[in-house]
């Protein structure tokens, strides 16, 4: 079975929309999101650009569905998707549930309200080595100390935890983390304290702003960032992506639920590679590929190679 994974925010790098393939179903992508948003999508890569939430969000959307177009002109589509937290727009439209014009205004929207609500003063913070147990008393036995809450934003793996928050207490968090023995905890390029009670209110619109976009049942698997559990019902994905920003995504979860569904080949879009390492750290008998990490002609070549006797395709 071939599995998709698309990413979320914090994957994103300059230039990565202009590192797609030069292929004519990509060129058609990115004139269709330029012409739905009113905007060219090529301007949202550059640095400048990519201090927006807005533009990182859409642009994140645009490169996973270019992606998933691209293999699936070759013949390729997933048997399960999943995206990590704007990821699933991406993986929502992979598995036929939403159309990428409503899915690229639904995120649009989206990252709006996000960067409304908190222009500046806060974020996420990867830690590696802790569990989301350690990380919790942590956080809680500073916030006794008078400093902003921390809240659980991300569980990639059992100790790789993002977390989200205040700047000021994300730092203290990342000072008290490597005190404890975290491997690794370090700010990422995110300026929303994303996936938390911080975002209620802006999830709030969002459900209310998504009770008029047209979603359907999926034709493929999609597994949901929330419960990190394959959701079956147009209902229940409108829902997942309308609400994550204010929920901890169980990542984790939805890898295991990809994986014990029989998922052999996972394949990451770009840009990056962190769910990929995620895949090889947890699952090292499992395929898993960064599209981002070989040249755009092997792309599929190379998921036909890793699919083996199994064409994947339909």
């Amino acid at each position: 079975m071939l599995a998709y994974q698309f990413p979320g925010q914090g994957a994103q790098s300059a230039g990565f929309l202009h590192r797609l393939p030069q292929h004519p179903v990509v060129t058609a992508t990115l004139d269709e999101a330029s012409q739905v948003l009113g905007t060219d999508v090529l301007t949202l890569d550059t640095p400048d650009a990519l201090r927006s939430t807005v533009a990182v969000q859409v642009g994140l959307v645009v490169a996973g569905v270019a992606t998933a177009r691209v293999l699936a002109d070759a013949q390729l589509s997933p048997d399960i998707s999943a995206g990590l937290s704007v990821g699933a727009y991406a993986a929502a439209v992979s598995c036929g549930a939403l159309a990428f014009p409503d899915a690229l205004r639904m995120v649009h929207k989206r990252a709006e309200l996000m960067e409304t609500a908190y222009p500046s003063g806060y974020g996420l913070a990867a830690i590696s080595g802790l569990t989301e147990r350690q990380l919790e008393t942590l956080a809680a036995n500073q916030t006794k100390d008078g400093l902003p809450q921390v809240y659980v934003g991300n569980v990639n793996a059992p100790r790789q935890i993002v977390m989200a928050g205040a700047d000021a207490a994300l730092d203290a968090l990342i000072e008290r983390a490597l005190a404890a023995g975290a491997r690794k905890a370090t700010r990422l390029a995110v300026s929303v304290p994303s996936h938390c009670e911080l975002l209620g209110d802006a999830a709030d619109a969002l459900i209310d702003y998504a009770r008029n976009v047209p979603f359907q049942a999926p034709h493929s698997v999609y597994v949901g960032n929330r419960g990190g559990r394959p959701l079956h019902t147009a209902d229940a994905i409108r829902d997942d992506l309308a609400t994550n920003m204010r929920y901890t995504v169980r990542w984790f979860d939805a890898l295991t639920v990809m994986l014990e569904m029989g998922a052999q080949v996972v394949v990451e879009a770009p840009p990056g590679q962190v769910l990929t390492d995620i895949v090889r750290d947890q699952w090292p008998q499992t395929k898993a590929l960064a599209l981002s990490s070989i040249s755009p002609d092997q792309w599929v070549a190379t998921v036909r190679r890793r699919l083996g006797p199994v064409s994947g395709e339909r």
